[in-house]
C-alpha cells in the first residue's frame, strides 16, 4: 500500500503530466513559473486583505498549480539545479508569509485578537515544518513525513477562503501543522538513534 509521500507524488504527477510537455515546447523556464506563482500569491494576499476571501481562495489554488508545475517542468526538461530547489523553497516561504500577512491586514483593524494569534501560530508552524525538513536534509537525513506539507496547507487555506470559513480553516491548519512538526521530530529522532 502506498504511503502518504507516494500518494502526494502520484497525485501531483497526475495533475502536471498533461501540461508539462506543452510548457516545455513553449520554452518557458521553471524559474519563470516559480515567479508567476509568487506574483499570483501576492495578488491573492492583496485580495484577502480587502476582505474578498473567495476570490483569494481561487488565486491561491491557481498559484498552487504553478508551484506543482515548476518542479515538474524542471524534472521533465532535465533542468533541475540545486539553486532552483533553493529558489523554489524560498519563494514558497514568501508566498505563505504574504497570504498570512493579507489575513493579518484584514483582521488587525477589527481587533480580532484570537484570529491574529491563530494566524501567527499557523505562520510560525508552517515555517517550522519546512525548517525541520531543511535542517534534516542539511545533516544528510531524509524527512518527507508528515500530514500537512505545503500542498495540504494550501488546499485547506484555499477551501476555507472559498467557503468563507477562514477561522475554522486556520484552526485546522494550526492543529495539523503542529502534529506534523511533532511527527517530523519523532521520525528524525528515530533516524538519528538508528545511525548511532
Amino acid at each position: 500500500m502506498p504511503n502518504l509521500v507516494e500518494l502526494r507524488e502520484k497525485l501531483g504527477s497526475h495533475i502536471t503530466k498533461p501540461i508539462v510537455g506543452n510548457l516545455n515546447k513553449s520554452g518557458i523556464k521553471p524559474d519563470t513559473l516559480t515567479f508567476i506563482g509568487l506574483a499570483i500569491d501576492i495578488g491573492a494576499a492583496y485580495v484577502i486583505a480587502t476582505g474578498h476571501f473567495p476570490p483569494g481562495g481561487v488565486l491561491i489554488l491557481i498559484s498552487g498549480l504553478f508551484d506543482l508545475l515548476d518542479g515538474a517542468l524542471a524534472r521533465f526538461a532535465n533542468q533541475t539545479t540545486k539553486f532552483g530547489a533553493i529558489l523554489d523553497s524560498t519563494v514558497d516561504r514568501i508566498s505563505e508569509a504574504a497570504i498570512f500577512c493579507g489575513l493579518l491586514i484584514w483582521y488587525l483593524p477589527k481587533g480580532a485578537t484570537l484570529e491574529i494569534v491563530v494566524i501567527f501560530a499557523a505562520l510560525i508552524g508552517s515555517f517550522l515544518v519546512s525548517y525541520i525538513r531543511a535542517r534534516a536534509e542539511g545533516l544528510g537525513l531524509k524527512c518527507q513525513v508528515g500530514l500537512f506539507t505545503r500542498a495540504e496547507r494550501v488546499i485547506v487555506l484555499a477551501v476555507g477562503l472559498l467557503v468563507n470559513q477562514i477561522f475554522i480553516a486556520l484552526w485546522v491548519l494550526v492543529v495539523f501543522i503542529y502534529i506534523t512538526v511533532v511527527q517530523r521530530l519523532l521520525y528524525l529522532r528515530k533516524q538519528t538513534k538508528v545511525r548511532r
